[in-house]
């Protein structure tokens, strides 16, 4: 006896969600998404705030997006994405809808719904989609993880430590600062 077909969505499911309630298309499959915490959104605001304040002193020609907002990682939209901040250098990948195609830096924030999502799944789709930056940052257990697909490197920070930014020469985050 054949196994019953799985049921495929597509972005038009995601936009057809109700009001209020937040999803991710990966290989043809809804995720659903918890609201996050105080504490993922004190580390949210953390984060956007400096790379915002980096990239307006330095009139740099990147945007930083928070979530929500809509990230296709291919032209198919095949793959729609909220990450937590998405920060976008190529201006001709941003339309009314969101950006189409690899953000150049992507930072996701793990909740306990998003652990194997954020560790794996996503790490791979970043990674084969051409992101050139991802950071994992678990509050958990105090660790910031530093993808630089560019270079092929890995580094493990916490949060008493000073992140530099690959994208950037001359940006570092000094997590230490963090009150949360």
């Amino acid at each position: 006896m054949p196994l019953p077909k799985e049921h495929t969505y597509t972005v038009e499911d995601i936009y057809n969600l109700s009001e209020g309630q937040r999803a991710e298309l990966i290989d043809d499959q809804i995720y659903y998404m918890a609201p996050p915490s105080t504490q993922h959104q004190r580390m949210l605001s953390f984060l956007h705030l400096r790379i915002a304040q980096h990239i307006l002193s330095k009139k740099g020609n990147c945007e930083i997006f928070p979530a929500p907002f809509a990230v296709f990682l291919n032209e198919t939209d095949a793959k729609y994405v909220e990450p937590d901040l998405s920060v976008i250098c190529d201006m001709n990948k941003l339309n009314d809808k969101g950006c189409k195609g690899a953000p150049d830096w992507i930072i996701e924030i793990v909740s306990p719904g998003s652990r194997r999502m954020d560790y794996a799944i996503k790490l791979f789709k970043y990674r084969s989609a051409g992101v050139r930056e991802y950071w994992i940052v678990d509050l958990d257990k105090n660790r910031i993880m530093v993808h630089n697909f560019e270079h092929e490197d890995i580094n493990e920070y916490t949060f008493s430590d000073m992140v530099k930014a690959g994208i950037y020469e001359d940006l570092s985050i000094d997590f230490s600062k963090l009150d949360i």
